[in-house]
């Protein structure tokens, strides 16, 4: 069975600017959806369909959902953010972009605030490949030259990531770890900064082949489901204790 992705975006700055409907007329989802299509099932939700048209029968039905989000984190329903958390958990994998850093789901999986530098001036960004072994830079050069980004730099507040696949140097100075994979329970999370909304990057073939390759990699998590609360000895015991409060 095909890898089945949703592709979720606020899908708000798309229709309120023009220089953004210049470069994502029809919304950064159905970019990010296009360059999936080819190797996966993929559908597209949006923060203003109802439950952010991530219900329970959606995220169910989801391998691995990606996340753009960026003016509206606030307007996030904390009932669908546990949801996606309580799917994640259970083997989901989840692909948080950009300025997704600051997602409800990303701060609540991170337990940081998730907090950054930043500046948009348009600048070249260098996203040099630190574990080039990892599945996630397949098929990528020693480094993606993105023509125009906006700058985030460190000190990025996360957790050390279990594997960093990408640091990026930006025109002004700056560097900051940029592919960042992690594992909350059963499910497996990578970060991947480029993507603002007024620049072209999810247009850059390179970019478009690590969102292909981190899907790949995000659907490749446990399907165990291990085993909790009381539990009987495995080797023979006295259970005649009789001090348990439980």
């Amino acid at each position: 069975m095909a890898t089945r992705v949703t592709v979720w975006n606020e899908f708000r700055h798309e229709r309120e600017s023009d220089a953004v409907a210049d470069v994502y007329p029809n919304g950064i989802h159905e970019v990010i959806a296009d360059a999936l299509a080819d190797d996966f099932e993929v559908e597209t939700a949006t923060l203003d369909e109802p439950d952010h048209g991530l219900t329970e029968t959606v995220l169910e039905e989801t391998d691995v959902l990606t996340w753009w989000g960026h003016a509206a984190h606030d307007e996030v329903d904390d009932e669908v953010v546990d949801r996606v958390h309580d799917r994640v958990l259970d083997g989901m994998g989840l692909l948080v972009l950009h300025s997704g850093h600051y997602s409800k789901i990303f701060k609540r999986l991170m337990g940081t605030t998730c907090s950054l530098k930043w500046r948009e001036a348009a600048e070249t960004e260098r996203l040099w490949v630190v574990e080039p072994s990892h599945p996630i830079a397949d098929g990528i050069d020693e480094y993606v030259e993105v023509p125009e980004a906006e700058m985030y730099g460190e000190r990025f507040d996360i957790p050390q990531p279990d594997t960093l696949v990408f640091n990026s140097w930006f025109e002004g100075g700056e560097v900051f770890r940029s592919g960042c994979c992690y594992t909350r329970g059963s499910g497996r999370i990578f970060y991947f900064r480029p993507g603002h909304e007024t620049y072209p990057v999810y247009h850059q073939p390179e970019i478009r082949r690590v969102l292909r390759n981190a899907v790949a990699w995000l659907d490749s998590g446990s399907d165990s489901v291990p085993a909790f609360g009381n539990a009987d000895p495995i080797e023979s015991i006295d259970t005649s204790d009789d001090r348990s409060v439980h």
